[in-house]
This record gives structure tokens, sequence and C-alpha cells, in this order.
């Protein structure tokens, strides 16, 4: 990763740009500990040799992975997830109530019937667990709205919140809210939103856009714009 003091040691984002319905880019996230990587979001299908490839680059293998966090159900998080599990014995953990539709018990809510292939989940996440990390804690922040149990992950050493898709980097503005075409519930969304700009936040990672140089205060003015 590029210039690790900007996000806090430990942290490695590993941008790559997919074709998923459209070309894009995506930036799953890896995280330091004591008992190797944890993996925040796979992306889809075809993600794997992307991530891979970055490990190595950072002098890890893939095999490091031992914990995988899936911020929520959609494709383009969740999609790649059996591919990795081929490669890898790593723990999947994810929101309670994102795990039917990653185990295939429910069908993703934006699909069209189309879906990825389903994995077992082993641990069911809720707001406020913490995961130990050599960047500090890396606490479990409930962000629904975009998805019906969306987390959010925040390392308060660092000031830095890895935001999922409860924040985009990709469009116009440097920070923004979700996007309403991909978000069925906007309305708590944007109430996930204004509980993020109450924490003391310097920098965000988006899954779309990447790392963002902002914080809390452009956090503030996206819930209040978004409420006018």
């Amino acid at each position: 990763m590029h210039s690790d003091h900007e996000r806090g040691a430990g942290v490695h984002t590993l941008p790559m740009t997919i074709e998923y319905g459209r070309t894009m880019t995506i930036t799953p996230t890896a995280v330091e500990t004591d008992r190797g990587l944890v993996l925040i979001d796979v992306g889809p299908a075809g993600a794997v040799d992307g991530i891979r490839t970055h490990l190595r680059s950072l002098g890890y293998d893939l095999e490091d992975i031992w914990l995988v966090v899936v911020t929520h159900h959609d494709g383009d998080h969740a999609g790649g997830l059996s591919d990795l599990l081929e490669a890898v014995d790593a723990v999947v953990a994810t929101h309670r109530e994102e795990a039917p539709f990653v185990t295939g018990e429910r069908d993703p809510i934006k699909s069209d019937g189309d879906r990825y292939p389903p994995v077992e989940v082993d641990l069911e996440l809720a707001d406020g667990v913490r995961i130990p990390t050599l960047a500090g804690p890396m606490e479990v922040i409930e962000t629904p709205g975009h998805t019906p149990g969306h987390c959010s992950l925040y390392f308060s050493e660092g000031n830095l919140l890895l935001a999922g898709d409860a924040l985009v980097a990709d469009g116009d503005e440097p920070l923004a809210g979700p996007k309403p075409e991909f978000t069925p519930d906007m309305d708590r969304a944007l109430e996930s939103v204004a509980d993020l700009a109450a924490l003391e936040i310097d920098h965000v990672v988006c899954h779309h856009g990447g790392y963002v140089d902002r914080g809390s205060e452009t956090i503030r003015e996206i819930s209040e714009q978004r409420r006018d």
C-alpha cells in the first residue's frame, strides 16, 4: 500500500479495476493482526487474483488471511468469497442480518435471481464488536440502509473509517452519501451517516473510491445536506 502513515500502520488498501455490469474500481482492505490478515470485503468473482497480487507486493500470501469481514452481501463485495475459500481456510464474518443472503438462505436484495455461490458464515457480527489489530481495535459500527445489516469498521486509534458503501468517493464529490439507486432504505442510510458523523474521523476508505483525506466535518455536512 502506498503511504501507510496516511491510513494508519497495518491497514492496506487493495484497489483494483473490475468488470461488474460496468467497469469500476473497488477497494478491498487488508488489516494486519497478530494472527495474520483480516480482509475487509473480497469483491466479485475474479477479484481474488488481484488481492493475491496486492498481498504479494506487501510481503504476504493469500494464505495469510485468517478472517474475512463482509460489510454487506452485495455481489461486488461478497461474490468472490467462494473463490477465496477454495484457496484459504478463513473464517467468514458478517452482520447477523446479512448472513442469510451470504449463505443462500435468501437471494441478494438487488439481484435479479442471479446470485453468487453461497458460503457458510462462521461468525455473526453486532454493533460494538472489536477485533484486535496492529492498527488498534477495529470496531464494528452498524450502518444499515444500503442493506439491512450493512456495517462499517472504525479504528479509534487512527481516526480511520472503513465505510464499505455507507459512503462513496467515486463521484464528483470527494466524499458523498450512499447512492440512492443502490440503497433501498435511504432514510435509514442517512441516519447511519449521521451516526458516523458523531465519531472522530480524520480519513475514510470507501469500497467505491478508495482512500479519502476527509472526515467527521464532511460526513456531518453530507448528513445535514441530504436531510434538507
